[in-house]
């Protein structure tokens, strides 16, 4: 940190001070003494080597000095402030504070989450990612999507998927290096995703190819990762169905076996029961649900 920065402390003794041209109105207002505010402001001309007031017996007088700093140092209080509200500010009455699994908010939700902002116009959302599976933190977030078996002690938890999991691969990569038999992996790079207890290992078992090394290949944070790789041939990404749809309609990857295994983890909607909750919660928990609802009606359809 910038060694000539003060301390916001004298800064905002200073302002205050220089505002209302009174060391007495300025402690009412920062609800410390009259003399710490006097202490504060010697400690900044100190600091600065320059005079900022005149003191006369009725009341302060900002020296050319003081009047030159005054603007500056109000600039850089309201962009802090604007920067704090920005982040923090009203955030329990305002935004609903939504934190989701990274891969589920690119592939899944922000897919489907413009029918939510245009039905309901006024309502603001703060849309969180995270890549690991951290604790809730109700002084953060008022729900949380996650990534797992729906167990979390504490807390309310709601399905959003039903998950199968395939080999996914680019379209070209199959004409460089054959993959017409699960056996055939045993060529190609694997592309892992860590924090996902069903993975390569269960499918391959299903394909009847125990062979093949399960815990070879490359490890990655995010699906997003695996995919682009995959897409780059560079391996064979292993696809969870709520996350591949978007890439496999795309045609940047494709499905090279038709076996399509189902495992039991899944993406949940998670907030914390018995407490007190946004006021919009409820109303996105019901349109979530709802779009939960129609996408497996229109994939069941489709299958």
């Amino acid at each position: 940190m910038n060694s000539y920065l003060p301390p916001l402390t004298w800064l905002r003794a200073f302002e205050a001070s220089a505002r209302t041209l009174s060391f007495t109105h300025a402690a009412s207002e920062l609800h410390i003494t009259q003399a710490a505010v006097s202490k504060h402001v010697k400690s900044l001309e100190h600091h600065l080597r320059h005079l900022l007031f005149i003191r006369r017996p009725r009341g302060l007088e900002l020296t050319k000095s003081g009047a030159a700093y005054l603007p500056k140092v109000q600039d850089a209080m309201e962009r802090l402030a604007i920067g704090t509200r920005e982040v923090f500010g009203q955030r329990r009455t305002s935004s609903l504070t939504v934190r989701c699994a990274i891969s589920f908010a690119v592939n899944w939700l922000a897919q489907r989450l413009p029918e939510y902002l245009e039905r309901y116009p006024g309502k603001n959302i703060r849309l969180l990612s995270s890549v690991w599976n951290d604790g809730f933190d109700t002084q953060d977030f008022d729900l949380d999507i996650q990534y797992g078996t729906g167990h979390w002690p504490g807390f309310n938890s709601h399905r959003l998927t039903w998950e199968t999991i395939t080999p996914l691969c680019a379209p070209d990569l199959p004409r460089r290096n054959p993959l017409t038999s699960p056996q055939d992996l045993l060529h190609h790079r694997l592309l892992h995703v860590l924090g996902y207890h069903e993975g390569w290992g269960i499918w391959l078992k299903a394909a009847g190819a125990q062979e093949v090394d399960a815990g070879s290949g490359l490890h990655l944070d995010t699906s997003l990762t695996a995919f682009e790789l995959a897409a780059a041939c560079a391996g064979v990404a292993l696809g969870r169905s709520s996350l591949a749809g978007h890439a496999l309609a795309s045609g940047r990857l494709i499905a090279p076996f038709p076996l399509a295994v189902p495992i039991d983890e899944a993406f949940h909607l998670i907030q914390p029961a018995g407490s007190s909750r946004h006021p919009d919660a409820p109303l996105f928990v019901e349109w979530l649900l709802s779009a939960v609802q129609k996408s497996e009606s229109t994939h069941n359809h489709a299958s």
